[in-house]
C-alpha cells in the first residue's frame, strides 16, 4: 500500500486538515454523518474528497471515497466495497477497514439503514451480508445481490483525493471490478419479504428526500 500523500496536505492545507482530527473510523462516520446529503437527482456526479471538503455535501459514494481518504490517512489501505442490487434499487458503497484482525465499515446514506458497521466481522463478505436484511424497497422485496471485492483506491494513484473532475471513471471501475453473487438464480422467490415494522423504519430519513 501506498502511504497517504503528503503533498495533498501541503497543497492544501486548510481543506484537509480536518483529517488530522479523525483519527478513528468512528471520527470519520462522525464527520460523515454532520455531511449534507449530494442530491444529484437524474445527474449522478463523483466529486472528490477536496470537493467534498469544500461543499459540505457528499451521497454514498462520493461519501465512502471520502472516508477511505480520511482512513488512508490514519495509516489504511483506502479501501471501498459496492453492494449491487436488482435494477429496482441503488446500488450503496461503502469503506472498508480493520481493527486487528476484524473488518468493519464506513457508510454515507440518508436512510436510517444501511449505515456503520463496527469492526466486529470475520471479512469483507461477512460485512457485506451484514446489509443484507436491510436491503429492501418499500414493497418488502430485499434486492442485495452481490458485492465487491475489497476495491483498493491507491491503485488509482492520489490524484482522485483532490481532482475538480468528475471521478466516474473510478466509479465504473467499481462497478466492473470482481464481485461475488449472494443469490442463486430461481431462489429469489424464495426471499421473505421485510416486515412492517421494518420497511417503516427504512422511510426515516436524515434529509427528506427519496434518493438513497
Amino acid at each position: 500500500m501506498r502511504q497517504f500523500p503528503k503533498s495533498v496536505l501541503k497543497d492544501f492545507p486548510k481543506e484537509f486538515s480536518v483529517f488530522k482530527k479523525l483519527r478513528t473510523p468512528a471520527a470519520v462516520q462522525d464527520y460523515l454523518n454532520g455531511l449534507g446529503m449530494n442530491f444529484t437527482g437524474r445527474r449522478h456526479t463523483y466529486v472528490s474528497p477536496l470537493v467534498v471538503l469544500q461543499t459540505g455535501k457528499a451521497h454514498c459514494m462520493e461519501g465512502a471515497m471520502f472516508a477511505a481518504a480520511a482512513l488512508w490517512h490514519q495509516g489504511r489501505p483506502p479501501l471501498l466495497l459496492d453492494l449491487k442490487t436488482t435494477n429496482a434499487d441503488d446500488d450503496h458503497v461503502v469503506a472498508l477497514f480493520k481493527e486487528g484482525n476484524r473488518w468493519g465499515a464506513v457508510s454515507k446514506t440518508n436512510h436510517a439503514v444501511l449505515r456503520y458497521r463496527d469492526a466486529v466481522y470475520r471479512d469483507s463478505r461477512e460485512v457485506a451480508m451484514s446489509y443484507f436484511n436491510e436491503y429492501f424497497l418499500d414493497s418488502g422485496v430485499k434486492t442485495m445481490r452481490s458485492f465487491s471485492v475489497p476495491f483498493d483506491l491507491s491503485k488509482h494513484g492520489a490524484d482522485w483525493l483532490t481532482s475538480r473532475n468528475d471521478l466516474a471513471d473510478i466509479a465504473a471501475d467499481l462497478d466492473f471490478s470482481k464481485h461475488v453473487s449472494i443469490v442463486k438464480k430461481g431462489t429469489e422467490r424464495k426471499l421473505r419479504l421485510a416486515d412492517k415494522s421494518e420497511i417503516e423504519a427504512g422511510k426515516v430519513l436524515e434529509e427528506k428526500t427519496t434518493a438513497r
